[in-house]
């Protein structure tokens, strides 16, 4: 239920365009962002920092696209909004005690201070790209190409740099010291 709510906006974007065109999935998007950030508001009494993000540039690019009539602002928004966090992952790099994806992820995985900044500039490297990637298709496709870019292409790169994401870091935890001192034998099933 948590992944269907945390794509609601992309999957209302997607449908609102297929029945009405850019503007009315303009909307649709507006208003799926505002409905997800007072439910998480209204859990967790507070706004997660991507949340927030992701909300006020929803509002400030697509309402300029609602307001002037020119689609360009809400393509440019997933840009925008990655370019921001591959930034704010690049900063964390040299601000603070801890790159972002270990404030992120820290409890889950032990790694290496080095390892962590690794980990994070895959994630500045991950975003810059991202970022580009839109604007590329925005500038060289159809706006139908981008909509499916934007919900498919980007979702899907996503889930892909994830599980590479994953099998590096399964190469670089550190091993388990009762796995590596156990010294029974699998089951042989014959």
């Amino acid at each position: 239920m948590q992944l269907f709510f945390d794509f609601l906006p992309v999957l209302a974007f997607f449908v609102a365009y297929k029945i009405g065109g850019i503007y009315v999935a303009t909307g649709a998007i507006i208003v799926a962002v505002l409905i997800q950030a007072a439910v998480q508001w209204h859990k967790q009494r507070k706004l997660s920092p991507m949340m927030l993000t992701s909300t006020v540039l929803v509002l400030i690019f697509g309402g300029i696209t609602l307001l002037v009539r020119d689609k360009t602002f809400i393509q440019w928004k997933p840009t925008v909004l990655d370019w921001l966090f591959a930034a704010a992952f690049l900063a964390s790099q040299f601000i603070g005690e801890q790159p972002l994806v270990q404030k992120l992820m820290g409890g889950q995985v032990s790694l290496e201070p080095a390892r962590w900044r690794t980990l994070n500039l895959m994630w500045v490297v991950f975003f810059a790209l991202m970022g580009a990637v839109n604007i590329y298709v925005l500038y060289h496709f159809d706006e139908a190409t981008w909509v499916n870019f934007k919900v498919f292409g980007m979702i899907g790169l996503t889930l892909v740099f994830v599980v590479l994401q994953g099998i590096w870091l399964a190469g670089k935890l550190p091993k388990d010291d009762a796995a590596a001192g156990d010294d029974s034998k699998p089951i042989n099933p014959r």
